[in-house]
């Protein structure tokens, strides 16, 4: 009697244990399916101008759901998510009024910035509608700027972003190039005006990766999943001149969810 009841009570320990030890290990992978904190930081291109399904508090900012940002948080549960990208934002938005969510404990920073430095609306601008001499004029200013000024403005955002996040990934997503090439028709806009701006997209993700990589960041070149999506393809993810003037060449939900999603993915 005394052996049965020692058996019993040591089964029913080992049950009690067994119980224990199964609900820590659900406890532990409830913790880590949550993926990690993130901040999306930047201008246009990161809150999703162009992508339709605006977020109605973001304002001028048009962040918008089907952003690649949002599409992201919604697809990995993020223990938070802080969507701070901004239309029109230029590097020193991002520094005085984007940052303040990160801290220790931030695990993902995306962010795009640098083209509104560069002054890309009125390079666009220029090109669409004026000569051929006053965009090739507009584009080799934007690339002085870039070449010259913007490294130093990227390095400061940069580096404010490693001191509030020490231990996050950063992913730096650069800029697809405009037009497809090579292309015999292009409504508007001549071959030449769209090379120019196609090199100077070149030339502004060249220094956006190269920064990047000195503050050991990851940089997402999109150019490769916009490849024979961009603008006259025939296919494109970009929006050609709009009737949404602010959503004018900027990304589809289709050139997020296709074009800039799978990049921040395989970088994340």
């Amino acid at each position: 009697m005394r052996l049965t009841r020692f058996r019993s009570a040591s089964a029913a320990s080992v049950l009690v244990f067994a119980f224990a030890l199964l609900l820590t290990l659900l406890g532990t992978g409830s913790a880590q399916a949550a993926g990690p904190a993130y901040v999306a930081l930047g201008d246009s291109y990161s809150s999703g101008n162009g992508a339709g399904s605006y977020i109605s508090s973001s304002g001028d900012c048009h962040r918008s759901n089907n952003a690649y940002p949002a599409r992201w948080a919604a697809a990995n549960s993020p223990s938070s998510f802080s969507f701070a990208a901004c239309s029109g934002a230029v590097t020193s938005d991002v520094t005085s009024s984007q940052l303040g969510a990160l801290n220790s404990s931030t695990g993902l920073v995306s962010i795009s910035i640098g083209g509104n430095d560069a002054g890309f609306a009125d390079v666009m601008t220029t090109c669409v509608i004026g000569t051929v001499d006053a965009c090739l004029d507009r584009v080799e200013t934007a690339r002085t700027f870039i070449s010259s000024t913007l490294p130093g403005r990227l390095s400061t955002v940069y580096g404010a972003i490693r001191a509030r996040a020490p231990n996050a990934r950063v992913v730096v997503m650069g800029y697809p190039r405009m037009y497809i090439e090579p292309s015999w028709w292009c409504i508007g806009i001549g071959e030449t005006k769209r090379e120019a701006i196609n090199d100077a997209a070149d030339l502004l993700n060249s220094v956006i990766s190269a920064r990047a990589a000195a503050h050991g960041f990851r940089f997402g070149d999109v150019r490769t999943t916009f490849d024979g999506h961009e603008l006259c393809s025939g296919d494109d993810w970009l929006h050609d001149l709009s009737t949404t003037v602010w959503e004018s060449y900027h990304p589809t939900a289709l050139g997020h969810g296709s074009g800039y999603l799978p990049v921040l993915n395989a970088n994340d």
